[in-house]
């Protein structure tokens, strides 16, 4: 497992989580305040459909990147519900 390697995983691996929490956040944010987002005719608004769909075709291009870097790097597959992965014997 080079360092290099491991840095880009973990910087994927926080990005897609940040855009996971980003996009949780629009929603309720649109959900709270409907009138902003929608047209006159209760349409959304072309920039609000760019981003409740980009932000999860976002979130999935990110988080296939990053198994790509994990294969690539030699990282062991993470423990359900861990952060980081299992330590490597010596």
């Amino acid at each position: 497992m080079n360092r290099a390697g491991f840095l880009a995983w973990m910087s994927l691996r926080v990005a897609r989580w940040v855009i996971c929490v980003a996009y949780f956040a629009y929603v309720v944010l649109v959900m709270l305040d409907r009138s902003s987002y929608m047209d006159e005719f209760s349409r959304p608004l072309r920039s609000t459909e760019a981003w409740l769909f980009g932000l999860p075709l976002l979130f999935i291009a990110i988080g296939l990147l990053e198994l790509m870097v994990r294969d690539r790097a030699g990282i062991a597959r993470p423990d359900y519900f861990r952060f980081t992965p299992p330590k490597q014997p010596a």
